[in-house]
């Protein structure tokens, strides 16, 4: 088996000038013609290929987000009770099923979730490492065994240790080996619990972003501020925050407990450097804005913070759940794929803004430009009308300033050339994929990308 190196996990990460294939996936020129013309309408709906798996998430998520407050409990439920995409899931779990049985600790992995006392079975991940009485996390849908606060507090004796579990010993030719998916394919509960971590950090953004932004609506129903105020929507938004963190620490790997602790990490930089357009004189940040390669890395970093940092670094968590170790090509193609379908999707995100004046996605058009935001369109734009420049650096505050930058986007080729950059990153996120086994998964990922840029769904 050709072993990769560091260069070609590198490689991944950056626009590279020949296309790369998988070394399980070499075809004839006549095979990659045939492969060319079929029609994506043959490959496998992402949704439909895990409708069960993504029913029984949402419905076993519930049972998680469940307080002694029911006015906690039902703006934590909020979000999840109206239909959403569910699309951080999907990827979690679409690359779950991509790379199962690939990585050299697999075995070890599925082991886990099959041996009571390993800590991998889905009973297991429900229970605490700390004992009830000490997390004092009352949660009615789970039981729990916490201490009354009638009396003092009595010292109890330490537990027993746990019987000491053995994992079966890696292949000897681990390095040596074909990397072969499961079959039939498999997800593991942890990596099910990792999907419904990945969702709860999301909507935790969601109700915090709602708030800051002030925003009325959210897939057309009244956001969770319009519905229970902002002070109730930023508590609910770290109740999931601190359900998430419990949750993750109980999937037992370091590395993706330091994986998705980041990404929360991420999207408070990200909603700074957002905020640093809007508020820059309250946060002392004044300076006047650039037109050019600073305006546009800072946007775009923006954009992976808030949003593909979320999706890369779900899905690289999912696959080192599924044994995936430093040194092997899968976790660096999961990162590669989420980093540019997250960039893609806030892209198309950012023009539909822009298109013909209705509401999208639960909000009018020009939601952005009112909140002070210049996105994609309105960058390119400046790149070929001046005047554009004043508009951003007032934030669009004075009357007119949200239909002149409209029509001076109108007037650009701004929407095409974001677009153009959305299906550039949406390419790449298919090419990366030349790296797995072919699989329905895989097949389902390379229709998500072209999904992202058409926002088909």
């Amino acid at each position: 088996m050709r072993r990769w190196s560091g260069t070609a996990r590198i490689h991944l990460l950056h626009p590279i000038t020949t296309r790369s294939r998988c070394p399980h996936r070499q075809l004839s020129a006549f095979a990659q013609h045939k492969n060319i013309l079929s029609t994506v309408s043959t490959y496998p709906d992402p949704y439909k290929l895990l409708e069960p798996q993504l029913t029984h998430l949402r419905t076993t998520l519930l049972d998680l987000l469940g307080s002694s407050h029911p006015s906690l409990t039902e703006i934590a439920k909020y979000y999840f009770l109206h239909p959403s995409k569910q699309l951080r899931p999907l990827i979690v779990l679409l690359f779950a099923q991509a790379t199962n049985g690939v990585g050299r600790e697999w075995v070890r992995k599925r082991w886990a979730a099959e041996v009571e006392g390993a800590k991998g079975m889905t009973e297991e991940l429900d229970q605490p490492l700390t004992r009830p009485d000490v997390l004092n996390d009352w949660n009615p849908n789970m039981p729990d065994h916490t201490a009354s606060f009638e009396s003092v507090f009595s010292l109890r004796p330490s537990r027993p240790l746990p019987e000491i579990m053995v994992p079966p010993a890696r292949p000897t030719d681990a390095h040596e080996r074909q990397p072969t998916l499961i079959s039939p394919t498999l997800l593991l509960p942890t990596q099910m619990r990792l999907a419904q971590i990945v969702e709860m950090i999301h909507v935790a953004s969601l109700l915090h972003d709602d708030v800051i932004d002030k925003s009325p609506l959210r897939r057309g129903v009244a956001s969770a501020p319009a519905a229970f105020g902002n002070k109730l929507s930023v508590l609910a938004g770290d109740f999931l925050l601190g359900r998430a963190s419990a949750a993750l620490s109980r999937l037992g790997d370091n590395e993706v407990v330091e994986l998705i602790a980041s990404v929360i990490a991420n999207l408070v930089e990200g909603e700074i450097l957002q905020m640093k357009e809007v508020y820059a004189p309250e946060l002392g940040l004044i300076g006047a804005p650039r037109v050019g390669k600073e305006a546009w890395n800072i946007y775009l970093k923006k954009t992976y913070l808030k949003t593909a940092s979320l999706m890369a670094k779900g899905a690289r968590a999912a696959v080192v759940l599924g044994g995936s170790m430093e040194g092997e090509i899968w976790k660096e193609v999961a990162y590669a794929y989420g980093r540019n379908l997250g960039i893609a999707f806030q892209l198309i995100d950012d023009i539909l803004d822009y298109e013909s004046g209705e509401a999208t996605l639960g909000k009018p058009g020009g939601a952005d430009l009112r909140l002070g935001l210049a996105t994609g369109p309105a960058l390119y734009a400046w790149e070929e009308h001046a005047e554009m420049g004043p508009l951003i650096a007032r934030k669009f505050e004075q009357e007119g300033d949200v239909e002149l930058a409209r029509d001076l986007v109108r007037r650009s080729s701004g929407v095409e050339r974001t677009r153009d950059l959305a299906r550039a990153h949406a390419d790449k996120a298919k090419e990366v994929l030349d790296f797995l086994p072919d699989s329905d998964a895989r097949s389902a990922l390379e229709v998500m990308t072209e999904r992202v840029v058409k926002r088909t769904w």
